[in-house]
């Protein structure tokens, strides 16, 4: 049985083995990973966190006496032919599972009723073979797990000590793929108006998630693209939190979306800040999968509301050889309005196409106006 630590919560690649005390056991950073090791003791952990820890011990505490039971909630990722990247969150909750059915209407606050489970072991099986993985101080899975993987989907199996058993897909890109998306959520797929807080905090804890609205044409250009070149794969990269994923997935999955791992963070504080960055959780995010996949261009699918173009057109001044083309979803004068202005960004990169259109069928006009001459076969 292999065992393998979790990246940390605010991407720094730290690697925790087994279950010791809050103040130390901190291992080396993962090799080729490229992100510093983090050495904290409690005490150089930033005021907020600590904070949230005693709150996190509390509520854990409460439920414990209530006979609420732990679960793992397994969520699909991605993998190449040589590792598989395991992805899945350590709660409390009250039935022992913390998604609904995919039928069911649920009110946003419920994606946050669950209680996170610090530092604790779970064990994953794929192909055969168990592999314990330990969760960060915010409860969240993130663990590599080398092996030797065929192109398609492998299945996950994953659970704790006292829970159920929940399973996820690893969607494998092989090292003949050359083309693959990587689309943000918010306000690209979804309207959702994420960044203004009253009606992120409406949109989060208080709206059904039936009501969400998707964008219009936005998954017949995915799935047309999707069609066109067979098994590429397509991720979802967003800002939003790892506790809305079983709802984003429904979502996605109602709404006729091509299916793929969602890489969202964790909310809250971090060791070294009050508050996580939702920006470098992209930058590394896009990093991190230039590193993994240096053969493939990826088409970067965003919006002109956040801060989509300024890290896009960085990751093609950085990684030209690994973008295809950035397409950008403009924002409605409505939309603009809530979201503070449009960005102010170009496109960037020399050689690389930048495509603009308030919808899907404006993206796909577009791009089929181009003859998709930049989009690799």
């Amino acid at each position: 049985m292999s065992q393998t630590g979790p990246e940390s919560r605010n991407g720094r690649g730290a690697a925790r083995v087994g279950r010791g005390g809050r103040g130390g056991g901190w291992g080396q950073a993962r090799a080729g990973t490229g992100h510093r090791p983090v050495n904290l003791t409690p005490e150089a952990l930033h005021t907020a966190a600590r904070m949230e820890d005693r709150y996190h011990e509390w509520r854990r505490g409460r439920a414990e006496k209530r006979g609420w039971k732990p679960a793992v909630v397994a969520y699909d990722s991605y993998g190449s032919e040589t590792f598989i990247r395991v992805l899945g969150r350590i709660v409390l909750s009250p039935e022992g599972a913390e998604s609904p059915k995919k039928d069911r209407n649920v009110r946003g606050w419920r994606n946050f009723a669950a209680v996170p489970l610090s530092n604790e072991i779970a064990w994953v099986r794929v192909g055969g073979q168990e592999h314990m993985v330990t969760a960060d101080r915010g409860g969240i899975i993130d663990a590599v797990i080398p092996g030797n993987y065929s192109r398609g989907k492998a299945k996950l199996e994953m659970w704790t000590s006292g829970s159920g058993l929940d399973t996820a897909t690893a969607h494998i890109i092989d090292d003949e793929q050359r083309f693959g998306i990587i689309s943000d959520i918010d306000d690209t797929v979804v309207v959702t108006a994420l960044p203004r807080p009253f009606l992120a905090a409406w949109n989060s804890f208080v709206l059904n998630e039936h009501a969400r609205s998707p964008v219009s044409g936005m998954a017949v250009l995915y799935d047309r693209l999707s069609y066109l070149r067979p098994n590429s794969p397509i991720l979802y990269l967003s800002t939003g939190a790892w506790n809305t994923q079983p709802a984003l997935t429904r979502f996605l999955h109602r709404n006729m979306y091509p299916s793929g791992p969602l890489l969202l963070t964790d909310w809250g504080p971090t060791p070294t800040r009050v508050f996580r960055s939702g920006q470098d959780h992209k930058r590394t995010s896009l990093e991190r999968l230039a590193r993994e996949f240096p053969h493939i261009k990826w088409l970067l699918v965003g919006d002109d509301g956040q801060h989509d173009e300024e890290i896009y057109g960085e990751f093609v001044e950085n990684h030209p050889e690994n973008v295809a083309a950035v397409a950008i979803r403009q924002l409605t004068a409505g939309e603009a309005v809530w979201a503070g202005g449009r960005s102010r960004g170009t496109g960037r990169g020399k050689n690389i196409p930048w495509f603009y259109g308030a919808n899907g069928a404006e993206l796909a006009e577009q791009l089929e106006a181009n003859g998709f001459s930049a989009l690799p076969n």
